[in-house]
């Protein structure tokens, strides 16, 4: 049977017409299928390839340990949670993680946590249960989208700030006339990799008697000896919900928060993206203590990873691209033109290296770039193959703008 015709002025054709600018300006989203578990080196569509594009930091999500943890607890506990906490769905597994996991970030005295099935849904728990009509959350430029939808959905007003700009934040905050104020930050930035001054937005929200919302994805099982970006500064506070997911440096999935016990209790009872969700499976709440256990331990998988970040850092040097400042496992190469970004990724991919283009609207226009991911996985000699790669796209992308054909 023939596909049915597109009328020119049907949704179908509204949506065929999007997509195909998002295809001429270079900004249309392909989906690779791996084929094998995740590490160092993947196979992608049927070829192998050296990957720094993995969140996994720490190379736990292929690490024996776990897979043993989650093999055992399937056989103990089965394959699926069944229903939500609050019915039947938690399990002994997952009241074990949580207890781990609040002891183990302590953001405050006597801290309790709560898992959730991702991050997004752990950020959109914290500000909709929190937060409501009445209230204003200050919210960091370029935040991670699940907490701008979080602060859209909670139907508080919405005041951003310049990125990391404490005195635009401080004046925002001392004419607000809101209820309550919510100060939120992610504190690794997802695309630029550079860490929030954290202990001076604890201080401002203390002068302005402010909540400090944390979303540490990228953060906890790397800074502060795995404990995160808290740690990573020193700093408590009765003050703080912070937010770490799982299945970034952890290897596994889901997320959790961490808070002064009567601020989970509050998400517990009303935060619909908890209450209304099945649980996560049991099995993954195994594998996840053994991560933890990893992570505690993970000082000499941390120090590789430090002398990773200084070895590319320094291997980069005279690439017409600009390098951002930051000293975590996120390293981006800010390029600008959207095709030509795709292009320089087209050509690492050539030479068997993955490595993503990050284009609007994920960054802002003119900013795309190659997001360059490091892992414990990977060794000396990967980061030197990585940086020749880097430095002869760029001598080719300099012939081509100067022989145009």
């Amino acid at each position: 049977m023939n596909a049915p015709r597109i009328g020119p002025h049907s949704a179908l054709a509204q949506l065929a017409a999007a997509l195909e600018r998002r295809r001429s300006d270079a900004l249309l989203r392909v989906r690779r299928t791996v084929e094998s578990p995740q590490g160092a080196r993947i196979r992608v569509d049927g070829r192998d390839v050296l990957a720094f594009a993995s969140n996994d930091y720490l190379g736990l999500a292929n690490d024996p340990a776990l897979v043993t943890a989650a093999c055992v607890g399937a056989r103990r506990w089965g394959v699926g949670a069944g229903a939500s906490h609050l019915i039947i769905g938690h399990q002994s597994p997952h009241e074990a993680l949580e207890r781990e996991l609040a002891a183990f970030v302590a953001p405050c005295a006597d801290a309790r946590a709560l898992v959730f099935s991702s991050g997004y849904l752990a950020n959109l728990a914290i500000l909709t249960a929190l937060a409501d009509r009445h209230d204003a959350i200050f919210a960091d430029r370029l935040n991670h989208a699940c907490l701008t939808d979080g602060a859209l959905l909670s139907r508080a007003a919405l005041v951003r700030y310049p990125h990391a700009d404490l005195a635009a934040l401080r004046e925002r905050l001392r004419v607000t006339r809101a209820h309550r104020r919510f100060i939120v930050t992610d504190a690794v930035f997802s695309m630029d990799g550079d860490i929030a001054p954290l202990r001076d937005l604890l201080a401002l929200a203390h002068e302005h008697d402010a909540w400090l919302v944390v979303d540490d994805a990228h953060g906890f099982g790397v800074l502060g000896g795995g404990r995160g970006t808290l740690a990573h500064f020193g700093i408590a506070s009765e003050r703080i919900v912070y937010m770490g997911t799982l299945g970034k440096a952890a290897g596994v999935a889901g997320a959790f928060v961490a808070a002064h016990p009567l601020v989970v209790e509050t998400l517990l009872q009303s935060a619909r993206s908890y209450v209304y969700t099945t649980a996560s499976p049991p099995l993954l709440a195994e594998a996840l203590r053994a991560s933890l256990a990893c992570i505690r331990d993970g000082a000499a998988r941390r120090d590789h990873l430090d002398d990773l970040v200084a070895a590319f850092r320094e291997r980069v040097r005279g690439l017409p691209w600009r390098l951002l400042p930051s000293s975590t496992p996120i390293q981006p190469l800010v390029i600008g033109d959207a095709p030509a970004t795709l292009r320089v990724a087209e050509a690492l991919l050539a030479d068997g290296i993955c490595v993503p283009a990050i284009r609007p609207p994920t960054v802002p226009p003119g900013t795309a770039r190659l997001r360059v991911s490091l892992s414990a996985a990977h060794s000396d000699a990967d980061v030197e193959r990585l940086a020749a790669a880097l430095h002869a796209a760029a001598a080719r992308s300099a012939r081509v703008r100067t022989n145009p054909a």
